[in-house]
């Protein structure tokens, strides 16, 4: 199984470039790891921590580490890789970090020169983020190597017959911190006890929204102390039913702003379009009376943390695709959360399910029906947020547990 992915890995180094042609996203993956060596040169002989995430929402969990080791350890240098252009063309140019680049594809050759040049005194990996040939080469060169906010399902390589190449890079890692029991007795079950339940970072990360100035003047004008929703990380799915409760049932009184996902000009333009109230864009906001307007669309990034604090509900996007977005942001503030129905890889998601804190939908009567309870029954809208803020509050120290692992190793 080792040669047959190291050669569907060269397989992809040849493709890639290819298909690049025909793909933005594709030429940002391809392109932007042409600069990965050259970056990473400025690292030579320096004292370096190196932050791997798969892409932005796993960059969240990483941040409250970040800060932990700038304060603890700042004669240290750091390096943040990432897999996925969504992460590093947001991020690339994060402050707390010496270096912002993407990971090489896991080839034999890239992972040793990588490790050659870098020499992390540290490697930290977030989520589920597990490249073999890389973590060879750290295990080889007795690297301390770290899991945090890890999920491990049972459907997962490294739990089948034909995963032992897997499951020996685990070796690797010197210590595994993870969000769930689930994890840890499946670790268990391929004979790792060097495991931590610590939770996850990002509950340390979102907790902190609270504590900064999240106002937005021209937000508070369109709002006009009025019911609102926010609606965040929205996919096309989630705008047909969006727009089919805005243009059918929302009252005159409430308020609606959506950040869709895609903010490219046409799917924008068509967004727009679709909606039969009146309508505005943040790109034309300037010279416009916010408070005339029910909708706003917000066709920008950056700001969608700080519009869910005038959110009386939050509806949060992807989940009726496969990609959850974060709905901790929105649950910090106290508010209900409503989600589509795939989002069983997502672990507080689950969790406020099943605490009745978050709503899950899977079509337009349900989204409907419950939006116009939250609308209507207050007590229902107040306590249902509530349960949201207590699990944010409850699940808070990962962060402090990781970084009391690290004094050890640094």
């Amino acid at each position: 199984m080792n040669f047959l992915y190291n050669i569907l890995v060269f397989k992809a180094a040849i493709v890639l470039p290819i298909l690049a042609f025909f793909s933005k996203k594709l030429k940002l993956f391809v392109d932007g790891r042409k600069e990965t060596f050259f970056k990473i040169a400025a690292l030579k002989n320096d004292n370096t921590i190196w932050i791997h995430a798969a892409s932005l929402g796993e960059f969240e969990q990483a941040i409250p580490i970040i800060e932990a080791l700038k304060k603890d350890y700042n004669q240290y240098k750091i390096l943040v890789t990432f897999f996925s252009p969504s992460g590093y063309e947001i991020r690339k140019n994060f402050n707390l970090a010496d270096v912002v680049c993407y990971m090489p594809l896991d080839s034999k050759a890239n992972a040793r020169n990588f490790i050659e040049i870098v020499n992390p005194t540290l490697a930290i990996f977030i989520k589920y983020e597990f490249w073999p040939n890389f973590l060879n080469e750290l295990k080889k060169k007795e690297i301390p190597t770290v899991l945090v906010s890890g999920i491990l399902r049972k459907d997962q390589i490294f739990f089948k017959f034909y995963g032992g190449f897997m499951r020996k890079s685990l070796q690797a890692f010197h210590h595994f911190f993870v969000q769930n029991q689930t994890s840890k007795e499946l670790l268990k079950s391929i004979n790792f006890e060097n495991v931590t339940i610590s939770g996850d970072t990002r509950f340390d990360r979102v907790s902190k929204i609270l504590d900064q100035d999240n106002s937005l003047t021209f937000i508070n004008e369109f709002k006009n102390n009025q019911y609102t929703i926010v609606a965040g990380s929205t996919w096309k799915e989630d705008e047909e039913l969006l727009v089919n409760y805005i243009n059918n049932s929302i009252l005159e009184n409430q308020k609606i702003i959506i950040a869709p996902h895609n903010i490219k000009q046409e799917a924008i333009t068509a967004l727009q379009k679709s909606i039969n109230k009146k309508t505005v864009l943040y790109s034309a906001k300037a010279d416009e009376k916010l408070a005339e307007y029910q909708v706003f669309i917000i066709d920008t990034i950056g700001i969608l943390t700080k519009i869910y604090a005038v959110a009386d509900i939050a509806y949060v996007g992807g989940g009726l695709k496969t990609g959850l977005h974060n709905i901790l942001e929105p649950a910090t503030f106290g508010i209900p959360v409503v989600i589509g129905d795939k989002y069983s890889k997502f672990q507080e998601a689950a969790d406020l399910v099943n605490l009745k804190g978050c709503i899950s939908i899977s079509n337009q009567k349900e989204f409907s029906s419950i939006f116009d309870k939250l609308n209507t029954d207050e007590s229902y809208r107040k306590s249902t947020g509530n349960i949201n803020k207590k699990y944010i509050q409850e699940h808070l120290g990962a962060t402090k547990k990781i970084r009391n692992y690290l004094k050890d190793k640094l």
